[in-house]
């Protein structure tokens, strides 16, 4: 059968893709190895991740958090065949939810492996071997990404896991090692943390959150030590080994020195992610790559007539609603439309508590490029509803140019970061300035306060601090 598009991978930039290419009459098929549709995030990634999150943070709060309220009960008993359930609920509701949106849409689903054989060829091999061919004008790849493996380290799942198993532990570990500081592994790492796991992480740079503000990360390292975590800066993993039930993990300075040898009942390797693009015959296409990442213009094309790429697969962050807003903009541009992706407005969280969230430049990014710029910061230990929530670690930081007043970027740690960055990131993508954020009316008590004296505070003249 001959579509208008094809689109391989159905992870939240390609079944987004596929769904606004439908909305705009396209004919459209999805190829997609899984079974179930949503990918890395939906099945194995964002959605279970923050549903253990959310109930690991409850846990947490029931044993800790609600006796100075003057909500008095005994100590939280953990069921974590109930908490994974709930997790594994959650990712069911979200894939279901997809494939509805396909039915809906009259988008075809196409389950199997798919390598692109030629211009506007697709072959999707089954998990029978069996083998069809698929036509189009057009064909985007959404393949997204997997775990980046570490040299030396064998990932088994069991004692030594990704991710992936880190999600599905069938109990709670004693010990915990965590190598890498990144998103992934301070989020999961809190996970198990909460529920009684003694957690000790390893990062390779001398900073955690390597890329976020350094103010930022500073002051996170902070409180995740208060909460009990155990870090190694600048060191690495050299080796691991089974011991018993167990692992025994060499650890040693980057700089060089004596390995320490930290015993665990389980290692999680959360050093990243590389694009995927194995089996789609991109090197016999002459598709170009760099870095392992497709090459494309603005306009996600690459090299090939009639291909196209988006997602972790090509430049930018990996990050699911990036390669949401490239699958809309792709879609729109193959229809004739204006589609666009501002990368400069594209906010970032961190799901720990309290939340990570930021969306712009960084400081250290303004210092490097040499940019004049104004800082204005808010504590939320001055703001009213969080001294009634007891939710007052973090602050609001906002980045102003020197000369216009112009947002360059926006920087939370604090309750409910993550969504109160949604204001921030509108104000960026309108080109608005610290001034028109200050001049907005925000509601008494809330949060969102501490936003708007950040912005006022940039001209120093925040009023509750």
């Amino acid at each position: 059968m001959a579509y208008d598009l094809i689109v391989i991978g159905a992870g939240p930039g390609g079944y987004v893709c596929a769904i606004r290419a439908a909305q705009l009459g396209m004919k459209v098929a999805v190829v997609e190895k899984r079974k179930t549709l949503g990918g890395t995030c939906l099945n194995i990634g964002c959605i279970p991740s923050k549903a253990l999150l959310y109930a690991s943070e409850m846990f947490d709060e029931a044993g800790h958090g609600m006796a100075p309220l003057g909500v008095v009960v005994g100590a939280p008993k953990l069921d974590l065949a109930a908490m994974m359930k709930h997790k594994d609920d959650t990712v069911a509701a979200n894939v279901n939810g997809v494939a509805f949106l396909f039915k809906k849409n009259k988008i075809d689903s196409v389950t199997g492996e798919g390598r692109i054989a030629a211009q506007g060829k697709v072959v999707v091999r089954g998990e029978d071997g069996d083998k069809r061919t698929l036509e189009a004008k057009a064909v985007v790849i959404a393949t997204g990404s997997d775990v980046a493996r570490l040299p030396g380290v064998e990932i088994d799942e069991k004692a030594v896991v990704s991710s992936t198993g880190a999600l599905s532990l069938a109990k709670v570990p004693r010990k915990l090692i965590v190598v890498g500081a990144g998103v992934i592994g301070l989020e999961l790492g809190s996970v198990w943390r909460r529920l009684g796991a003694e957690v000790t992480v390893v990062e390779f740079l001398d900073r955690i959150l390597p890329g976020m503000d350094s103010e930022v990360g500073k002051q996170f390292h902070r409180t995740l030590e208060k909460q009990g975590f155990v870090f190694h800066l600048a060191h690495k993993l050299s080796k691991v080994e089974r011991a018993g039930a167990g692992v025994k993990a060499a650890v040693e300075p980057v700089a060089g020195g004596e390995a320490k040898i930290l015993d665990a009942d389980v290692v999680l390797v959360a050093i990243g992610r590389r694009p995927y693009t194995e089996s789609l015959g991109l090197e016999a296409l002459g598709v170009a790559t760099e870095r392992g990442m497709i090459v494309v213009d603005a306009h996600f094309a690459t090299n090939v007539p009639g291909l196209y790429a988006i997602g972790d697969v090509i430049r930018g962050p990996m990050l699911a609603h990036k390669a949401e807003d490239e699958g809309v903009a792709v879609a729109e541009i193959l229809a004739g439309q204006a589609g666009h992706v501002n990368y400069d407005a594209i906010p970032n969280v961190v799901y720990t508590s309290p939340e990570i969230a930021s969306v712009g430049k960084s400081e250290d990014d303004l210092k490097a490029a040499g940019a004049a710029y104004k800082v204005g910061r808010f504590p939320f230990t001055a703001n009213g509803r969080a001294r009634a929530m007891r939710r007052t670690d973090g602050f609001v930081k906002i980045l102003a140019d020197a000369a216009t007043d112009r947002v360059l970027g926006v920087h939370i740690v604090g309750f409910g970061a993550g969504e109160l960055i949604a204001e921030a990131t509108v104000l960026m993508e309108f080109g608005g300035s610290a001034e028109d954020l200050a001049r907005t009316c925000h509601a008494h008590p809330t949060l969102s306060e501490a936003v708007k004296e950040a912005a006022m505070a940039v001209d120093k003249r925040a009023i509750h601090v």
